[in-house]
């Protein structure tokens, strides 16, 4: 990304934006009065009337919250202007860089246009309809599938109480059948959405090929990762699944190590379960597993480490386009490579 004269800082909530102009002029940072704008396509509209920059040397800049950027977002990547969308712990530790005790609305505003004039980021582009879709349905098969498990273990609590009314069991059972059928129904739309797209659904089919990892693990790691789009190196993938490691040491005091779980849980969600089936069945895993647990009495730490080289492991061979290869040798090593680089 070459080095911008115009940053629009946009600080978004779910009935107004708040919106700063920066520009570099002669080297030095020069910022407008924060104005405000309703969140509505009217209101985006206004915004560029009034911010008036050039396609190829502006960008605007925003923090991920919630939901409530969305509308904004894909409105200006589908009219063509440069947009970064940065996460809200990053700017957090930048404002705090800049000393800005003060937090407003405008504040945040202008926060967010100076880092887009000194930093160099990356530009945001909404999924395909297809991602987009996927990403709904992954996300509510996951939230059905965590109401069927606090229906069962209702059941199961009334179940063992005494006197419990036969009706109370029944409606539980009646919507343990509900939840069981919406979640047939949502893998269904899930794998008919995957086809639509041979090349993509091709490409999920060679990572089936590894043990443990199922279709819906896979597809909610592509849908949390946009396919990898942005992913560059299993450093930066770690990071953004919250699966990376926090060192904490100071002179001779020792921190506790453990990961940082600031990313994607969703992804974490969906490797957990693979990740523990993978320490008993998977002959590539499970010496790995085994020597960690020898080392640390945490089998849980072990288990996260499990969930990791898998997560990897996926994304290699998506990067790649190739089958899991049951025989890993040197040689193996050597044409995947390219995708652990960069």
């Amino acid at each position: 990304m070459n080095q911008v004269n115009q940053s629009i800082g946009i600080d978004v909530s779910k009935d107004a934006i708040m919106c700063c102009m920066g520009t570099l002029e002669s080297g030095q940072h020069c910022f407008s009065k924060s104005k405000s704008f309703p969140n509505t396509p009217k209101g985006f509209e206004a915004l560029l009337e009034w911010s008036t920059p050039g396609k190829t040397s502006a960008v605007f800049v925003m923090e991920a919250t919630g939901v409530y950027y969305e509308n904004l977002a894909y409105w200006l990547d589908s009219q063509g202007y440069q947009l970064s969308v940065l996460l809200p712990n990053k700017m957090k530790h930048y404002a705090k860089s800049l000393n800005v005790k003060t937090k407003t609305d405008a504040v945040d505003a202008q926060v967010l246009s100076r880092v887009g004039l000194e930093r160099t980021l990356h530009y945001w582009h909404m999924p395909s309809a297809m991602m987009r879709e996927i990403k709904f349905l992954s996300r509510e098969y996951r939230e059905t599938k965590a109401k069927l498990v606090v229906i069962k273990n209702q059941l199961h609590a009334k179940k063992h109480s005494f006197a419990c009314p036969l009706s109370v069991e029944k409606r539980l059972i009646g919507q343990m059948a509900l939840l069981e059928t919406q979640l047939l129904e949502i893998e269904s739309e899930l794998r008919a959405a995957a086809i639509s797209d041979p090349q993509f659904y091709d490409r999920v089919t060679r990572l089936n090929t590894i043990p443990g990892i199922s279709f819906i693990t896979i597809i909610t790691i592509l849908a949390e990762t946009n396919a990898f789009a942005l992913i560059k190196n299993a450093k930066q993938l770690a990071s953004y699944a919250g699966l990376d490691v926090e060192h904490r040491q100071s002179g001779a005091k020792e921190g506790k190590t453990k990961i940082s779980k600031k990313g994607n849980r969703f992804i974490r969600n969906a490797l957990y379960m693979p990740a523990l089936c993978a320490t008993k069945h998977n002959p590539h895993m499970k010496p790995f597993y085994t020597r960690l647990c020898e080392r640390k009495p945490a089998k849980k730490v072990a288990v996260t480490a499990v969930a990791r080289k898998l997560l990897v492991l996926t994304f290699t061979l998506w990067k790649n386009n190739q089958e899991f290869i049951e025989n890993y040798t040197e040689e193996s090593r050597q044409a995947l490579k390219p995708a652990y680089t960069g």
